[in-house]
């Protein structure tokens, strides 16, 4: 790990691993000052319940490598005493039961990033995979309103494109894609266009860039230096100031998972094949992080961009939205 890579706040926009101590392990040898840790997908109300649980259990079970987040605060702390912070983050309203009033119960017990709707339409929206984009129903604005007053931050990376778009005009506070690929380098229904980027960011808005293979240019061949690539044609469209990392790392996660997160519902009709290969050359491993840093400085990148994509863009973002 390079002192660069030491020194800088790392933040994870979107992890989506097998979590266990393992993994939590992984992280903190990558240098990954604080996560967006998925514990809600397909989940009903009680199922995610259960998963916040489970988490919290975790996290106090290993409180030698890990931090629950709740501020920015927590953050800082958390890279004061070299420990990974964790942040709960849903996939999917479903948690939510269809009830405003669990947003801010859920929110006090740290679910501060919530993704609108996963793959598919729920109460709220409609997802990138189904056939028509309604955008946001009544309720959906209504779950906006809720979750910008209780600083949840907002996130549309699997939402469809007039749903997203309904949202980032809704919201009062910033939202983000954070995990996301450009179209422009590759077209996938999951990847965002050069004008979805564009929107999002002129009302404030975040890009977190992934590098998930199947959303890279070159497929199953992709390797670290074709996620710089993304992230580089990112900046390029929206400054070098709103945008950040958000891996969508899948890391210990069985085929079972995979065939789980591609189906609606977890259990309906299969929405996207995306092959066998989910695990990018040269950054396959939560604690292969420092690769992505050495291959930013390969590219001469300065410092204060480095900083700033690796996690001073994600905090700047947070303040915005969590206060």
């Amino acid at each position: 790990m390079s002192d660069l890579h030491r020194r800088l706040t790392v933040f994870d926009g979107l992890v989506v691993s097998n979590f266990d101590r393992a993994i939590l392990q992984d992280m903190r040898d990558g240098g990954i000052t604080a996560a967006n840790c998925t514990c809600c997908v397909w989940e009903d109300f009680e199922a995610t319940v259960r998963n916040v649980a489970r988490f919290k259990k975790l996290i106090a079970d290993n409180a030698d490598l890990a931090m629950q987040v709740y501020s920015l605060a927590d953050i800082a702390q958390a890279k004061a005493a070299g420990k990974v912070g964790i942040i709960l983050g849903w996939q999917n309203t479903s948690g939510y039961g269809d009830d405003l009033d669990m947003v801010p119960l859920f929110a006090e017990l740290g679910v501060r990033i919530v993704q609108l709707t996963y793959n598919t339409a729920n109460a709220v929206g409609d997802g990138c995979y189904e056939s028509v984009d309604r955008g946001l129903t009544d309720f959906g604005r209504d779950l906006v309103a809720a979750l910008n007053r209780n600083g949840v931050l907002i996130d549309l990376s699997h939402v469809g494109p007039k749903s997203a778009s309904d949202a980032i005009r809704a919201s009062k506070r910033p939202v983000a894609y954070s995990h996301c690929a450009p179209a422009g380098l590759k077209r996938h229904p999951r990847n965002k266009s050069d004008a979805q980027i564009r929107a999002i960011v002129e009302a404030g808005g975040f890009i977190g860039v992934t590098m998930f293979p199947p959303f890279l240019a070159r497929g199953a061949e992709s390797t670290v230096e074709d996620y710089v690539d993304a992230i580089a044609y990112t900046i390029n469209l929206a400054g070098e100031t709103q945008v950040g990392i958000g891996t969508d790392m899948t890391q210990g996660q069985p085929a079972e998972f995979f065939r789980w997160i591609t189906h609606d519902k977890g259990n309906g009709r299969k929405l996207v094949d995306f092959g066998a290969t989910f695990e990018l050359k040269g950054f396959s491993r939560l604690s292969e992080f420092p690769n992505l840093t050495a291959a930013m400085e390969r590219r001469g990148w300065s410092e204060e961009r480095i900083a700033r994509i690796l996690g001073g863009n994600w905090l700047r973002l947070l303040e915005a939205v969590w206060g």
